[in-house]
């Protein structure tokens, strides 16, 4: 589960199913690290499993949350949808999302709580009428990619509440890909995480190695952004 720590920022890999805030990978993580407390800076959807970053220290999370306000939070997913995926494309949308049933809908006017969203995709292979893509988010909204997807009836393999015809597989969508500047020093780190060796992922062995251990996680170190 983790995967970086230092006296400031930890970066861990949430499993699918787990929420990623109080109450739920917070309290594991104080205590696999023995850390007073874990602040929340970004989420990811309880069904969506992959890589996070959560600050140790409160100035650690004030930081974090301005490079997240100014854009500088990098992430890519991996995705599995039904259908066969075009080989690129950019999707934008007007999202609303209903609080109360917990679920969004591409909707066609600008209203009180509508959003624009948008997001870049490229199709690494397909399979058996599914297709594996990723994806890079442009704007960060609630269920954004599996709607997004969804109403171009290409459905996220798994998601039952968009419309999955693969109901008895867990929703298949990764954080696979994560960089940030450190709040500390300045440098961007950048982190990537395969996705388990579950189905539907172990249908597309040739796009990406597939593991369910900790050796699938690589950090690299960039230090074009590193403060003089």
């Amino acid at each position: 589960m983790l995967v970086y720590q230092d006296d400031v920022i930890l970066v861990c890999r949430k499993p699918s199913g787990l929420s990623s805030e109080a109450g739920g990978l917070p309290e594991q993580l104080k205590e696999a690290t023995g850390a007073k407390e874990i602040y929340c800076v970004h989420r990811l959807d309880r069904e969506t499993g992959g890589l996070m970053v959560y600050a140790k220290t409160k100035q650690a999370a004030a930081k974090l949350s301005a490079a997240i306000a100014a854009g500088r939070l990098g992430k890519s997913y991996l995705a599995v949808v039904e259908g066969d995926a075009p080989e690129r494309g950019r999707m934008e949308d007007l999202l609303y999302h209903d609080a109360r049933r917990n679920k969004s809908y591409v909707v066609t006017r600008q209203r009180r709580g509508v959003r624009d969203a948008a997001l870049e995709f490229e199709r690494l292979a397909g399979r058996n009428s599914l297709s594996l893509v990723r994806i890079k988010l442009l704007t960060g909204h609630t269920h954004q990619i599996r709607v997004q997807f969804a109403s171009r009836a290409l459905p996220l393999v798994g998601d039952r509440k968009y419309g999955s015809r693969n109901r008895a597989l867990p929703l298949a969508l990764w954080s696979a890909e994560l960089s940030f500047p450190h709040p500390d020093s300045g440098e961007t780190l950048c982190f990537t995480a395969s996705p388990p060796a579950l189905e539907p992922w172990i249908s597309f062995p040739e796009a990406f190695p597939l593991s369910d251990a900790s050796d699938s996680l690589s950090v690299k170190l960039d230090n074009s952004d590193r403060n003089e």
